[in-house]
């Protein structure tokens, strides 16, 4: 979510599209990737096969079959045309993207050497799968320079807003055998240095191949001018991105709430944006039934207006309150609201923060518009 709000700022010329997973039947017979088949179709001609080796209908089959996407890009240009006509052939305009991607992966990638299994299959591969992010962003050949280094700059701050430890996220440039530019942002893992999105000007060569012999189909304008734009593509891996975050995020603190010295507690400090949950509801001392009555009205008040709660109060397990807040920082939840016998009397509920540890008391009314404001205010940094 919050890579579609940067990818589809408060602009008007970029479009979210949602291609499909996989091409056309009618592939090429060389074509590369993983083929898509129905099991009861493949079995079938497995044993007319068995009868008849001669038979062609396997290759039949294999060109009839879709290959599965191994990157956005192919399904994004072909949405090309459609978006030019849709920003009124005005440049630049862009599509983005977000779905999963297919490749094999090598069994020698994936089994530990000396397994039986492993000698058996050694050159079996298996599918891998990656969530991918893409912005495709057309722009005049005259622009296009200083558009790769606008979205560099916009990237690398995008990563690191959402960071605790900002500096982890670094960039580097490179240039392809063709010679075109671009960048990758990388995260500094504990194993090493991997990237987690890459920058690359490709200029019009994927364009022309997508339409070839129309060529007035593609131009753009430029002011005054009409021309093929060049591409410039967004490319995230977004799986590598959240473990980046998961491992950015995971703190060992002071635990003020143990007598043993120097005890820690783990924290898992996401940026409120990220946080799956934004607060934990649980109760304390006091008439069980009624305490739950409250809890859910207070639940149902929340994820109404937006704010996403763990219901802590259906649990029948009894926990502490040390306990409660171990297992809420390591879940990561910014907030956690402790109902209680005064609830009852006066309204009054105990307000805990994940970040500071420290506990407020605040009136249950004031709950929606204090943690409404919060989650905005926090998007805004």
């Amino acid at each position: 979510a919050q890579w579609w709000d940067s990818a589809l700022p408060v602009r008007q010329q970029v479009f979210p599209v949602d291609a499909a997973l996989h091409g056309p039947p009618g592939a090429p017979r060389d074509a590369r990737g993983l083929r898509l088949l129905h099991p009861e179709t493949l079995r079938e001609v497995l044993q007319g096969c068995g009868q008849n080796p001669g038979s062609p209908a396997l290759e039949e089959l294999l060109g009839a079959a879709g290959v599965l996407r191994e990157s956005l890009l192919p399904g994004v240009l072909a949405q090309y045309v459609s978006c030019l006509e849709l920003v009124n052939r005005r440049l630049p305009c862009g599509l983005a993207q977000i779905g999963v991607c297919f490749h094999s992966v090598p069994e020698s990638e994936h089994s530990a050497p000396g397994n039986e299994q492993h000698n058996k299959n050694k050159n079996c591969p298996r599918i891998g799968e990656r969530t991918e992010s893409l912005l495709a962003w057309f722009s005049s050949p005259r622009t296009a320079g200083q558009w790769l280094d606008y979205w560099l700059r916009q990237r690398l701050q995008w990563w690191r807003k959402f960071a605790v430890g900002p500096s982890n996220f670094s960039s580097s440039d490179f240039q392809d055998e063709e010679g075109r530019r671009g960048f990758k942002l990388h995260y500094n893992f504990p194993w090493g240095t991997e990237t987690i999105e890459t920058l690359k000007n490709l200029g019009d060569t994927e364009l022309l191949q997508m339409y070839p012999g129309e060529r007035s189909k593609l131009l753009g304008r430029d002011g005054r001018k009409n021309v093929i734009p060049h591409v410039l593509s967004v490319n995230g891996d977004l799986d590598r991105g959240v473990l980046a975050y998961l491992f950015d995020s995971l703190q060992l603190v002071e635990n003020p709430l143990s007598a043993k010295k120097n005890s820690q507690r783990k924290v898992l400090k996401l940026h409120p944006c990220l946080a799956p949950l934004k607060v934990a509801l649980d109760v304390g001392k006091g008439p069980t039934t009624e305490l739950r009555q409250v809890c859910q009205g207070l639940f149902n008040e929340l994820t109404e207006n937006g704010i996403s709660v763990w219901p802590g109060y259906l649990e029948t397990v009894h926990m502490s309150l040390e306990h409660l807040c171990t297992k809420y920082d390591e879940m990561s939840i910014p907030f956690m609201i402790l109902i209680n016998d005064g609830t009852l009397e006066n309204g009054v509920v105990q307000l805990r923060s994940r970040d500071t540890t420290m506990k407020e008391m605040m009136h249950i009314s004031r709950l929606k518009d204090f943690l409404t404001k919060y989650v905005t205010s926090a998007k805004n940094v």
